[in-house]
């Protein structure tokens, strides 16, 4: 289904809600700003709009034979809206290519654990929270009401994730741009931007960029599919001050090494590159030795 296509109502279940039709709500407020939504008990015969989480539809998870994702998540009603129409949100801001990219991570990261919770309960924080707009068993309040409150704080959050996914794809031009004047696999920005959706999958093992707190950053990349790097900061320089770092390094801006080993910091940016250059001939040695 394109979005130009989406109706400008739809139903869904009356009664206690989830975080799984409440983030389905506010998903489609944001798809198709105006939209009706309308809490039901039964899909009303004739119905022309668009049914989630209810009535065995399209957007329905509850019948027998529901989809089920490869890797054997099953489908929510979110997970289905977003599997129909996230990579089409995406391209508000994103290419093609990054909004397909973006959209697989973000169901991957946000959508399937929220569509695991609803289908088993394993518990989730969010899905909690939003659990959490319910009127309790000895409460007045309305549950409609509640519903679209909860709909309300529920758009608020996706519109952020919206901006941060956007924000990445708005940097990935600026990554790959600097990734095509990369020396010794250290890619130098010009400015901080998000690089990791760019740079793991690439060649490139250390990213080296104006750090937000002053200096530069330099930071290890992480590869491959469990996301580890191919080679850290020395051992020998993790959580040493600065002093001592200088003294191991003989670099005299270096300022900090993370306990991690996978963040410097300097107050020039060619000692920032030059550490890196330290730490790539060190694991060569090590590989040697």
């Amino acid at each position: 289904m394109q979005l130009s296509s989406l109706p400008p109502c739809a139903v869904t279940h009356a009664g206690k809600f989830h975080a799984d039709d409440v983030f389905s709500g506010a998903l489609l407020h944001i798809l198709r700003p105006g939209i009706g939504i309308t809490r039901v008990f039964q899909v009303p015969d004739g119905f022309d709009g668009l049914a989630f989480d209810v009535g065995w539809g399209s957007f329905d998870h509850h019948q027998k034979g529901a989809p089920v994702r490869e890797n054997g998540v099953p489908y929510a009603a979110f997970g289905l809206l977003w599997r129909a129409f996230g990579a089409q949100l995406l391209m508000r801001g994103c290419s093609a290519e990054d909004a397909a990219r973006e959209a697989g991570h973000f169901d991957e990261v946000f959508v399937q654990p929220l569509d695991l919770d609803d289908n088993t309960g394993c518990g989730n924080d969010v899905a909690s929270v939003i659990g959490s707009f319910n009127p309790t068993w000895d409460s007045s309040l309305s549950a409609d009401e509640q519903y679209f409150k909860a709909v309300a704080f529920a758009e608020v959050i996706l519109r952020n994730k919206l901006e941060e996914i956007w924000a990445v794809c708005r940097a990935s031009g600026i990554v790959r741009e600097a990734l095509k004047q990369m020396e010794n696999r250290v890619v130098v920005l010009d400015r901080y931007c998000p690089w990791k959706g760019v740079l793991a999958h690439s060649e490139a093992q250390f990213v080296v960029y104006p750090s937000q707190r002053g200096g530069f950053g330099a930071q290890v990349v992480p590869s491959g599919a469990d996301g580890e790097p191919e080679i850290d900061f020395p051992a020998a320089w993790a959580g040493k001050s600065a002093e001592e770092l200088q003294k191991l390094t003989g670099l005299a801006s270096i300022r900090f090494c993370h306990n991690g080993r996978f963040l410097v910091t300097c107050d020039e940016l060619e000692d920032a590159v030059a550490a890196c250059r330290l730490a790539q001939r060190a694991g060569e040695k090590k590989q040697k030795g």
